[in-house]
């Protein structure tokens, strides 16, 4: 078997070790240059890491296990795998020949081309588990400042409240365009709003339970609104997001769809995986079964 590591801010071949013991896989260190110089891609790393080499992922198609090693292992959550023991399990089971991987769907950004006709787009922006627009991507945007230490021990959480405190709500208009399941343009108008998530998984920010009912594997992206409220009363509100509970909030809007489209007065960063990837206006859809991941069991539900 041919293996190839990738290693993300922080990590090294040391910790590909134990990877290394009782596997008779040759090694590539370095991203594979075709799908045919290896059977698997192992990535020590967090959702930044699995972010930035998602492209070449989805082209390549050979499965993928995370090792869980950043400073955000939402991702790596998402698929059952805690922590570097859980990935070297199923490593091991991997390589005894078993069928464990699964495709999974990832989310995509594409955002409109400036001077050109309508419908121009420009190339798509993966992500594996959430983006947004509004305030969870301006501390997106602060906790990226910080050390890296920092980070990985709730620097999302020391970033809301300066984010907080500048922030100002923005106005944003949603519509979801006619898809396979959905003959007609769905729209609302133009609200101010504090949060705006889309998720592929579940969770972002070190746990944040954003979108509780997301699955990686079900076509469909889950929308989770945060509209505007007193500061005071969003600072209280994210302790319950954690466990999943502010959905009967009744300023959180949530529902799924296929494909959204987001529209800003003034373009507005989005973020994605806790990483820049662009301005809106933007619109945001599903790559059914894009990356094949390696898990405990192929039977997966997120």
């Amino acid at each position: 078997m041919r293996a190839a590591a990738i290693f993300g801010p922080g990590c090294s071949a040391k910790d590909l070790k134990s990877f290394q013991q009782n596997s008779e896989a040759n090694w590539l260190i370095d991203l594979p240059a075709a799908s045919d110089q290896a059977d698997a891609i192992l990535i020590f790393g967090g959702d930044g890491t699995v972010h930035r080499y998602l492209p070449q992922l989805v082209e390549l198609q050979i499965p993928v296990l995370v090792v869980p090693c950043g400073s955000g292992n939402d991702f790596a959550r998402a698929l059952g795998l805690r922590n570097s023991r859980d990935s070297l399990a199923v490593w091991h089971k991997f390589c005894s020949g078993s069928r464990n991987v699964r495709p999974i769907d990832l989310g995509v950004v594409t955002t409109s081309i400036v001077g050109q006709d309508a419908g121009g787009s420009s190339a798509p922006h993966y992500f594996c588990c959430v983006g947004g627009v509004g305030l969870d991507a301006e501390i997106a945007r602060r906790a990226n400042r910080l050390p890296r230490w920092l980070r990985a021990h709730g620097g999302y959480i020391f970033s809301l409240l300066p984010a907080l405190v500048r922030f100002a709500s923005v106005a944003l208009k949603i519509s979801m365009p006619r898809t396979e399941h959905q003959s007609a343009l769905v729209a609302r108008t133009a609200k101010p709003i504090m949060v705006t998530a889309f998720a592929n998984a579940s969770s972002y920010g070190g746990g944040m339970k954003i979108a509780p009912h997301a699955q990686l594997d079900d076509g469909l992206l889950d929308i989770c609104i945060i509209n505007h409220m007193n500061k005071l009363k969003l600072f209280c509100l994210f302790p319950t997001v954690y466990l999943g509970r502010h959905l009967s909030v009744p300023q959180v809007d949530y529902f799924q769809a296929e494909r959204i489209k987001l529209e800003t007065e003034e373009p507005q960063d989005v973020y994605a995986d806790g990483e820049y990837v662009c301005c809106t206006p933007i619109e945001v859809g599903v790559a059914r079964g894009a990356l094949r991941v390696i898990v405990l069991e192929p039977a997966l539900r997120c």
